[in-house]
Parts: structure tokens; C-alpha cells; sequence
């Protein structure tokens, strides 16, 4: 996701449409879209329209959601139901931020900051550009496996093995760009809940001639499927401990 505040989230729901099966999707339980067979409608109450103003999409094979041009005021539970053989319910946290801006002379280091703390059984990915150049889990851990990572880092890149923060060492104006750690981990539940943080920071990498390039930061998207209600709070308690409080329990920070 690149550009300031009023990028697009997408909340996925991991099936298939059946014609049979009817998919509603709320925001603090109000309806805010339905696809039933291959009939589909988005807003039809005038609160939802004055709130999101042509801004949701629906993908009609998947029923996933789309959120563009995210505001603040997005900020909410988002719930889906699908009515089939059974009801299956998908639960997303959401909050919309502001920008954090971020100055960075060029040849200094940067520390992007994941704010938790890793358990052995996550899988974390740093990307750059869409380009993988980290990843870890448990012990053991990968930086720039490709040419073109190399060629660009050069020995430049340093993860904490309790965190997951990336470091930049010796910053050049060329490392300006888009950076995004995803973070899967599972937790058993009844439920399927979907926990989506994504943390965005605009930096700034300052040449010698004064010259400088801005560059965004967006990380981390957790995944998080649950089946086992009893275990679940005691699993949720125990992340909520492990994000140092970034997380506030069942919620999902999403900065733009």
C-alpha cells in the first residue's frame, strides 16, 4: 500500500460463493453489504451511505470486502455471516490512524519497530517493494536469499530474533520505499477471528546535498483462526500480553 491516508483495505473471506449462500457484512452490527446468488447490494440505509460515499467494493466469486480511500472514522468490528449448510462467522478489528512521520539522515540507521514480541511458532516476512528480503521463524532466519536484495542491501539489514524489528544500517536515499512485515500465527477457537495490523510510517531519508526521498513503512498483517471458545480467551489474553499493549485486545491498528 503506497500514498498517504486513504489506501485500501480488503478483508478477505477465504471461500468460495456458492449460488445457495447468502454473505452479509456488518460495521458495529449494521448492515453494510449482501451478496445473495448473484444478486449483491452495498449500502442501502442512509447512514452507511453518508459514512462510506461509494467507497466499499464487493468481489462477487469471494464476497471479500473492500474498504478505499480509509478514513479514521472506519475504525470498528466488521462482521461477516455466511448462511449455508451452516452459519460461518468471520470476525475483522479495525482502526484507522494517521500517518507517523519519520526523518532519517542518509548514512544513520533505522530501527522499523514491530512492537511484539515473537513466539517460536510464527512466521514473520519483512518485504520491501513487494520484494522479500528477511524472514524468521523459530531460530532460524533468511536475509536477502535473492540477487536483486543483495545488490540493493548489501550486508545493510539486521533482525532482532525476540522482536522481529528490522534494522537499516548505513541508509541510502535509494532504500526509500515501501516496507511490510506480515506476521502469521494461529491460535485454536471456535470462531474464525482475524486479527490485520498494519502499521504505517513516512520516513524520510535525507542526502548530503539536502536532498531527500520519502518513503513509506506498513507492517504487520497477523492472521489469527480460531477454534476452541474456552482456549480462545486464554490464547487472546496471552497475545494481547505478547503485543506489549500496541494491541487493545480484540483490536486491529491499522495506520495510514
Amino acid at each position: 500500500m503506497e500514498g498517504e491516508s486513504g489506501d485500501s483495505v480488503t478483508l478477505h473471506t477465504d471461500v468460495e460463493i456458492n449460488h445457495q449462500d447468502t454473505m452479509k457484512w456488518y460495521l458495529n452490527d449494521f448492515r453494510i453489504a449482501q451478496i445473495t446468488g448473484d444478486q449483491s447490494k452495498i449500502c442501502t440505509d442512509e447512514q452507511c451511505k453518508e459514512r462510506f460515499r461509494d467507497r466499499l467494493k464487493l468481489d462477487h466469486q469471494t464476497g471479500s470486502l473492500t474498504i478505499t480511500n480509509t478514513r479514521t472514522t472506519d475504525s470498528g468490528l466488521y462482521k461477516l455471516l455466511i448462511s449455508s449448510i451452516k452459519i460461518i462467522q468471520k470476525i475483522f478489528h479495525i482502526a484507522v490512524h494517521d500517518n507517523i512521520l519519520k526523518s532519517v539522515q542518509e548514512g544513520s540507521s533505522v530501527t522499523l519497530d514491530s512492537q511484539v514480541i515473537t513466539n517460536p511458532n510464527d512466521l514473520m516476512r519483512w518485504f520491501f517493494n513487494d520484494i522479500l528480503i528477511a524472514e524468521f521463524t523459530g531460530h532460524q532466519s533468511k536475509i536477502c536469499t535473492d540477487d536483486q536484495c543483495d545488490e540493493r542491501f548489501r550486508d545493510r539489514l539486521t533482525l532482532d530474533y525476540q522482536t522481529g524489528s528490522l534494522t537499516i544500517t548505513n541508509t541510502r536515499t535509494t532504500d526509500s520505499g515501501l516496507y511490510k512485515l506480515k506476521i502469521v500465527c494461529s491460535i485454536r477457537c471456535r470462531h474464525s477471528i482475524s486479527i490485520i495490523r498494519i502499521k504505517r510510517l513516512s520516513i524520510t531519508v535525507i542526502g548530503e546535498s539536502g536532498c531527500y526521498v520519502s518513503a513509506l513503512v506498513s507492517w504487520c498483517n497477523i492472521n489469527v483462526h480460531i477454534k476452541n471458545y474456552h482456549h480462545c480467551v486464554m490464547e487472546m489474553i496471552h497475545l494481547h500480553q505478547r503485543f506489549r499493549g500496541s494491541l487493545n485486545f480484540f483490536k486491529l491498528l491499522y495506520l495510514t
